[in-house]
């Protein structure tokens, strides 16, 4: 499966296992041949760095109740999908 190129939808479905040192070594090079070749991607992984970067620095009580429970709403959704 190494030789077989990661599409967009894959890198991103890979992203936070990427972030945490999870990829095997297979995986990483796969995914890190894909940012090579596609800017769009590369854009994507520095935008995940970043928001992790920012929301690293909230706390529970900075979000508003509102938007809160959005956020667990759409987390929630996505995870079943």
């Amino acid at each position: 499966m190494a030789d077989i190129p990661l599409t967009c939808q894959h890198l991103v479905e890979l992203v936070t296992e990427y972030l945490e040192g999870m990829l095997v070594p297979e995986d990483r090079a796969r995914f890190e041949a894909h940012l090579a070749i596609c800017p769009p991607c590369d854009i994507y992984l520095e935008q995940m760095r970043r928001t992790i970067d920012l929301t690293g620095q909230l706390r529970e009580t900075d979000i508003e109740p509102p938007a809160r429970e959005r956020l667990l709403d759409l987390f929630r959704q996505w995870k079943s999908s």
